[in-house]
């Protein structure tokens, strides 16, 4: 059996050589935060789909033969991390990933990709977002947007959800599976939320400005210092508290360089913050 004393994240996503997203965004990060990330790619991207044009390969067939010799290595980790899954023969790889590798002291974080303002991305069809829903019985932790969220539960998306709503909204979904929460990126005026439900808590709201348009591998650092803070056993608020800073300390670096959207956000330069033995500043919270 293969083991060390460094914790191990399995991640689960696509890679973009172009774009900061995905498992280009997860490596560095969990990496920074002193864990092994240990990444399973689902296809591989020149760059993401948000330019014009791109070349990928998808790794669909490659993924099984890629778990067994894992399996041969008897690999254990203490984290799971999925993210961008591109079709139900992805989503049935990934439940029997989790059958195999994830144990009762394994933290699984689900960020469930599906879609944004309302409506399923391009990519997506209903019967594959009708699939996601099979991958919350794993969940540990779920990192959705207000759209995944509603999509997962068959709610009517509303942007203005109000919080007993949103109680009502994370409550479907803990039924599902998850006991953690976090409905990701509220927009509320010149703020973003992030609504946290965790069983037996009061819900809590972690507050940022709003630093220009959405980019794109915002989530994928989010949902990679949760897991990160989740093995090392940060509580979840204060994990969303830190994850929310250090996206909105990037967000205004980016503007300041003026890079183009479709660049994501230049997270690179504050890494070293993420660092297990750094402070980081607490973003603002209601309850």
């Amino acid at each position: 059996m293969y083991r060390d004393q460094q914790k191990k994240i399995a991640a689960i996503n696509d890679f973009c050589g172009f774009g900061r997203c995905s498992l280009a965004v997860s490596i560095p990060i969990i990496s920074a935060m002193g864990l092994q990330c240990c990444p399973l790619p689902t296809a591989v991207f020149s760059n993401h789909t948000g330019y014009d044009s791109f070349y990928y390969t998808d790794f669909t067939s490659h993924m099984d033969a890629y778990m067994e010799q894992w399996e041969r290595l008897e690999l254990h980790f203490d984290g799971i991390l999925t993210g961008f899954l591109g079709s139900p023969e992805q989503i049935d790889f990934v439940c029997r990933f989790m059958e195999r590798f994830k144990k009762e002291n394994t933290l699984v974080v689900i960020d469930p990709v599906m879609g944004d303002d309302g409506a399923l991305y391009p990519t997506y069809s209903p019967k594959l977002a009708e699939n996601m829903a099979r991958l919350l019985q794993y969940a540990d932790i779920l990192t959705p947007n207000l759209t995944e969220a509603c999509i997962l539960t068959g709610f009517p998306y509303d942007p203005c959800m109000e919080q007993e709503e949103l109680l009502k909204l994370c409550q479907a979904l803990h039924a599902l599976g998850p006991e953690k929460i976090v409905i990701s990126g509220l927009e509320r005026g010149e703020d973003l939320e992030n609504f946290i439900y965790e069983v037996g808590k009061p819900p809590l709201v972690i507050r940022e400005h709003k630093t220009g348009p959405c980019r794109a591998g915002t989530g994928d650092v989010f949902a990679s210092i949760l897991m990160a803070d989740g093995v090392q056993g940060v509580g979840l608020a204060e994990s969303v508290r830190r994850a929310s800073a250090f996206i909105a300390k990037a967000l205004r670096r980016t503007m300041e360089l003026q890079l183009p959207e479709p660049d994501g956000i230049c997270f690179e330069e504050f890494l070293w913050e993420l660092s297990k033995h750094s402070k980081f500043p607490s973003g603002g919270e209601t309850e």
